[in-house]
């Protein structure tokens, strides 16, 4: 696995309205897990193009649930880039199944997904981040940023030049 410095650049990701006001926490992944973290890991799980962001926040319900699409910009020191995929000459047999069915494997056959375990071996590499190819958007690019880990040299900024992301969820008690 080869970690490689990212950005700057600009990253997307659709809020539910409710999590809005703390846009780069990654509390929500970490409450039941992710693609590429465990329940109890932080993870913000942005796209590199706004398409992206609101396909992943849709997934396949045919209806668009309300959202707040929030820009980022984001420079990291050590990502891991698993855009193109597996490839056996440069990556484990086990990234092979990055890609698994991970809700499946942990919520229906209580299953610990592989893309957990290579997310931790990511972690233990020293990764702050992940890019991968989006299933949902052909064409489009995910980044699953560890913000917890992110050190100095690392900026994950929200572009809110108005203001207007809630400050707090007082709307919703």
């Amino acid at each position: 696995m080869i970690l490689t410095a990212l950005g700057p650049l600009t990253a997307y990701r659709m809020h539910t309205p409710k999590w809005a006001s703390t846009p780069t926490s990654g509390a929500g992944a970490a409450t039941h897990g992710g693609r590429a973290n465990r329940p109890g890991t932080h993870a913000l799980y942005l796209a590199l193009e706004a398409d992206t962001a609101v396909r992943e926040y849709q997934q396949v319900s045919p209806l668009m649930p309300p959202g707040t699409l929030v820009s980022y910009t984001v420079s990291v020191q050590a990502v891991v880039d698993f855009r193109r995929g597996y490839d056996s000459t440069a990556w484990s047999p086990l990234w092979e199944e990055f890609y698994c069915d991970w809700r499946d494997l942990w919520f229906n056959q209580r299953v610990e997904p592989p893309s957990w375990v290579l997310a931790d071996e990511a972690l233990a590499a020293g990764a702050r981040g992940l890019l991968f190819a989006s299933r949902i958007a052909p064409g489009g690019v995910n980044l699953v940023l560890y913000n917890e880990t992110l050190a100095a040299g690392d900026a994950l900024t929200v572009y809110d030049p108005a203001g207007a992301l809630p400050k707090n969820q007082d709307s919703w008690r």
